[in-house]
């Protein structure tokens, strides 16, 4: 597989919702927050691919604190009001097909329980190459919604493509371990 062609599209993802739900989480979120439609649907899409992580690699992620923006996250909690769909979503759509419990923890909490910033740093970063693996490399319109990304490319001015091999060796080194199993 080439770590470069994404293995989740677009279409998927949005495939993953029917389309009255996907277009009416968008109208919801453009009327409540006044944002422009392609904003909105972006940010449905990254919480998607986040939710889409999380089933695809529940050792991997689960605990680890949620690596996405506010409005993701709000987002996620307006799919989970849709109860039904929801559940459809995380057991019959997602390909962990389990249902993905939300847990609110404040920041503080999280932080407080955690040994190092090294560890903090290390759950941070392990979301980008899986992201990379299945959705293809950040972009500028995922920037926004990802918060270590963002970082990096705004703060310590890391690339898009610096930012897409981090983790790649390590990621290439565990996919060849799975495979050997």
């Amino acid at each position: 597989m080439s770590f470069d062609r994404p293995r989740v599209t677009t279409s998927t993802l949005k495939a993953l919702l029917d389309d009255a739900l996907f277009s009416g989480v968008v109208r919801h979120f453009v009327k409540t927050t006044g944002e422009e439609p392609a904003v909105v649907e972006r940010q449905v899409l990254e919480c998607l691919r986040y939710l889409y992580l999380i089933s695809r690699y529940p050792d991997r992620l689960a605990g680890l604190f949620l690596p996405v923006e506010q409005a993701i996250d709000e987002v996620w909690h307006y799919l989970i009001l849709q109860t039904r769909e929801y559940r459809e979503l995380c057991e019959e759509r997602l390909p962990g097909r389990f249902f993905i419990h939300h847990r609110s923890l404040p920041y503080e909490d999280y932080h407080e329980a955690q040994p190092s910033r090294e560890q903090a740093l290390e759950e941070a970063l392990c979301w980008l190459p899986l992201y990379h693996e299945e959705f293809g490399p950040f972009d500028e319109g995922a920037l926004p919604h990802w918060t270590m990304a963002r970082f990096l490319h705004q703060q310590l001015g890391l690339s898009l493509d610096a930012i897409a091999a981090l983790g790649a060796e390590e990621q290439a080194a565990q996919r060849d371990a799975e495979r050997a199993r």
